[in-house]
C-alpha cells in the first residue's frame, strides 16, 4: 500500500467539472492499493499518516501533526501508483489489487481516517478526476508499506 501525502494550503476534486471534494490546509493523499493489502496493514499506515509531523511550529521546524493545526484530509484512490514500466513505454498496472477489493480496503481508509476526529473529505472511486492544490513548501511524502512493515 501506498500513500503518496502532500502537505496542502487547500485542495480539491473534481468529476465532472463538478466539484465534489474540498479542503483547506491538511493533506491531499493519494492512496495505491497493491494485491494483498489488508486492514491490517492499512492501520499501520493511518496511524503513521494521522501523526506524521510535517507542519511547522512556531520556531519553523517540522514539527505539528494535522490534530495540531486542526487539518483536513483529502483521499483520492490511485491505482496508477503501482505502474510498472520495466518493459516498454506503456505501463502494466498488474499489481495493482482488483477494482471491487480495492474500493472495499479504499472505504475502510476512509471510515478509520474519520474515526480518528480528522475532518475528511474524498475522491470518487474509480472516477476520472482532476485535482486543484496548492502544495505547501512544496512538502510530499511517501508511506509505502514495504518500507514501514
Amino acid at each position: 500500500m501506498r500513500f503518496v501525502i502532500q502537505r496542502v494550503e487547500n485542495a480539491s476534486v473534481e468529476v465532472d467539472e463538478k466539484m465534489v471534494a474540498k479542503i483547506n490546509q491538511g493533506f491531499l493523499v493519494l492512496i495505491g492499493i497493491e494485491q494483498n493489502d489488508n486492514e491490517q496493514i492499512a492501520d499501520v499506515l493511518i496511524k503513521k499518516l494521522v501523526n506524521l509531523r510535517i507542519f511547522s511550529d512556531e520556531n519553523d521546524k517540522m514539527n505539528l501533526s494535522l490534530k495540531d493545526i486542526d487539518g483536513e484530509l483529502l483521499l483520492v484512490s490511485q491505482f496508477t501508483l503501482y505502474a510498472n514500466c520495466k518493459k516498454g513505454n506503456r505501463p502494466s498496472f498488474d499489481r495493482a489489487e482488483r477494482f471491487d477489493i480495492a474500493n472495499k480496503l479504499y472505504e475502510y481508509i476512509i471510515k478509520e481516517c474519520k474515526n480518528t476526529g480528522i475532518h475528511v473529505e474524498t475522491g470518487v472511486f474509480g472516477a476520472e478526476m482532476k485535482l486543484n492544490l496548492i502544495n505547501d513548501g512544496p512538502v510530499t511524502i511517501v508511506l509505502d508499506s514495504d518500507d514501514i512493515l
